[in-house]
């Protein structure tokens, strides 16, 4: 007869065997998300800071959990199943909101709950948050702000981890902005326009000018290929007004970078009219071409769905009724809301 010990040993880990599928883990989640955006088990590994087998176990012990086999393991790179796909926009919105949740209930233990966390980008930050906070201020009064300033893909990560309240950068309907609809809403709350523009030369005619004749090819500052608005100005490229040979000189993902090159005389490049204003005015810079060339966009406020703390509420209300009060030029209607939400982050940062 086995030991008395034994025995109890032998029970306690059968049922904690078949306890296994009650308890998951949130890295677990996070292990899936980053697999599901890389394809790759080696890359989500080294992202997660973990062996590849470390992460196969985890994502092996997901599925078993779910009850479903998530990865299709079969070519390479790997892909999501019908069950993965599915599973995906649940697990998406459950860390979202666990970070939001933990968030708020750490702000809230130190006085600070009615802050309002706006993230946006950079040039945003620079050129259109201050007027436009100042107009909310002066229908609401003074808000308690914290603005984080990033690039695009930083201030779409920081919505889908529950790190802000809203999200300001610039859309295009060319360019998907990565946020699930049926997750996240916007409101358009201005109008810009992405001009291509150049130093002058000495008889004030732009240096490198997309609508003339030349034998060389004309100097490009580039946003970068991962940048949003880079791909809208390559929508624009694969569809110019007319055909002319651009040399690629230069890349950055932020405006302010690319900005200071076009000054050096560097090369033509499209830049926000919010962010040039005043270089044009001054004579400082150019216009590179005609309007044709010209990328309309909106500046579009992001939200999550689910309900904000009161503060936030209070602070999306007021925003709103100022838009209202304030219509822009050339707004869509409220019929395209949602689409805003899966197009159009091409804010340069």
């Amino acid at each position: 007869m086995p030991p008395r010990h034994g025995l109890m040993r032998q029970t306690l880990v059968g049922a904690a065997d078949a306890c296994n599928n009650r308890f998951m883990e949130l890295k677990w989640l996070e292990d899936f998300l980053s697999l599901a955006e890389t394809r790759n088990f080696s890359r989500s590994a080294e992202l997660r800071f973990t062996t590849q087998p470390a992460f196969s176990r985890r994502i092996k012990a997901l599925e078993d959990w779910v009850g479903a086999i998530l990865i299709d393991r079969s070519a390479q790179p790997v892909s999501l199943t019908e069950a993965g796909a599915s599973f995906r926009s649940l697990a998406e919105e459950v860390v979202r909101q666990l970070y939001q949740g933990r968030e708020e209930i750490h702000l809230a233990s130190v006085n600070v709950a009615s802050a309002i966390k706006v993230a946006a980008t950079h040039s945003l930050s620079l050129t259109f948050f201050p007027r436009w906070i100042h107009a909310i201020e002066e229908a609401s009064g003074p808000v308690n702000i914290r603005l984080d300033s990033g690039h695009a893909g930083a201030c779409v990560q920081m919505m889908q981890h529950g790190d802000c309240h809203f999200m300001l950068c610039h859309t295009h309907p060319s360019v998907d902005v990565g946020l699930n609809p049926q997750q996240f809403t916007s409101r358009a709350v201005g109008s810009d326009r992405l001009l291509p523009v150049s130093r002058p030369d000495a008889n004030g005619r732009p240096m490198d000018c997309l609508d003339t004749a030349a034998t060389s090819a004309r100097r490009y500052l580039a946003y970068a290929e991962t940048s949003a608005i880079g791909r809208a100005v390559d929508h624009l490229l694969e569809r110019p007004p007319h055909p002319v040979h651009l040399e690629k000189l230069f890349v950055s993902r932020l405006a302010a970078v690319l900005k200071s090159m076009v000054l050096d005389g560097k090369g033509l490049a499209w830049l926000p009219e919010s962010h040039v204003t005043q270089e044009l005015a001054s004579g400082q810079l150019v216009r590179a071409g005609a309007a044709a060339w010209d990328l309309e966009v909106e500046i579009t406020m992001f939200r999550p769905r689910v309900h904000l703390p009161a503060a936030a509420e209070s602070f999306w209300n007021t925003a709103n009724a100022q838009i209202r009060d304030e219509p822009l030029a050339g707004e869509a209607g409220p019929e395209l809301e949602e689409d805003r939400a899966r197009h159009g982050a091409l804010s340069p940062g």
